[in-house]
């Protein structure tokens, strides 16, 4: 445990309720004498202990919810407790939300891509490891950019794929990656590529005006979960605020696979890219929420469960 994350204790505030205790995931904290007290290391600064001490004899300078203050949404501060917010409004926001393919030309403010970001930043994250950056691309200028750096990675890629005995060492020596790509993607990449440079139809990015690209750095516990769900947020999010969302997988891979592309867009190298997500203005309006095919639900049953 570093002093930046040791949480600090004060000791003539404390009333030895042992809330605190209850809530701590580490076991770090003890009461001796009826007072709190620090027991071992360990602690990774989710921040409960402090959240719910009700005399603040607890505090955290590693994290702080003014790192995720909004300026174009107004929330209060307030946390709001179990049960209180409206299911069936929630249900509702989450059936709705779409991917959206069809954006206007209207750009995104850069405080709502701001926000976007922060809200990102309030998903779960593995141990509380809070790894993620997001970087904002932020107009339909830097997206044509973007879009440019992809399809030249896709236009090697397809050369590659399209030679028959490169194939054949992907099917050998490469479970047959390669040839999978060709079978599934290489048409419909070259025709979206062949599209792009003749009549300048977008089918990457669908013509959003803007992305957020949420990459982790080093030492997250399970980072690819921690950014999708920070993307999950920023879907949701969007949706409520009007605007449209599409996660770009195909930008992603272009991303792994280029580093040029990571670095054109200022990411370090030593971040690893995630999920894109497009913004922008919806040109579209729906009248039911989207469907989804049947669900697989079961219950475990263990033995000796029972």
């Amino acid at each position: 445990m570093d002093d930046w994350t040791r949480p600090a204790l004060d000791a003539d505030r404390c009333t030895g309720c042992g809330l605190c205790l209850d809530v701590c995931p580490s076991d770090v904290l003890a009461l001796v004498d009826g007072t709190i007290t620090l027991r071992r290391d360990g602690c990774f600064g989710c921040d409960h202990c402090a959240a719910v001490c009700p005399s603040g004899a607890i505090t955290l300078d590693s994290v702080s919810t003014d790192n995720i203050a909004l300026a174009t949404v107004e929330t209060g501060g307030r946390w709001l407790p179990f049960g209180e917010f409206d299911a069936a409004l929630l249900v509702r926001l989450l059936a709705s939300r779409r991917s959206c393919r069809h954006f206007t030309d209207e750009t995104v403010a850069r405080a709502a891509l701001e926000d976007l970001a922060r809200i990102g930043a309030m998903a779960p994250s593995g141990t509380n490891s809070q790894r993620w950056t997001f970087t904002i691309v932020p107009d339909r200028r830097a997206m044509l950019a973007f879009g440019r750096l992809v399809a030249r990675f896709f236009e090697r890629l397809n050369r590659l794929a399209a030679n028959p005995a490169a194939r054949l060492f992907s099917k050998l020596f490469l479970k047959d990656r390669l040839g999978l790509y060709f079978r599934r993607y290489h048409d419909q990449v070259r025709d979206a590529l062949r599209e792009f440079d003749e009549s300048g139809r977008d089918k990457l990015f669908h013509g959003a005006t803007a992305a957020i690209v949420i990459a982790t750095r080093p030492g997250a516990s399970c980072p690819r979960e921690d950014a999708l769900l920070a993307a999950q947020n920023i879907a949701l999010a969007a949706h409520a605020m009007g605007i449209g969302t599409c996660l770009i997988g195909f930008a992603v891979e272009a991303m792994r696979r280029d580093p040029s592309i990571q670095r054109a867009l200022g990411v370090p190298a030593d971040e690893a890219v995630h999920a894109v997500v497009a913004l922008g203005k919806p040109a579209v309006t729906y009248l039911r929420p989207a469907g989804r095919k049947p669900v697989p639900i079961r219950f475990a049953d263990l033995p000796g469960s029972t």
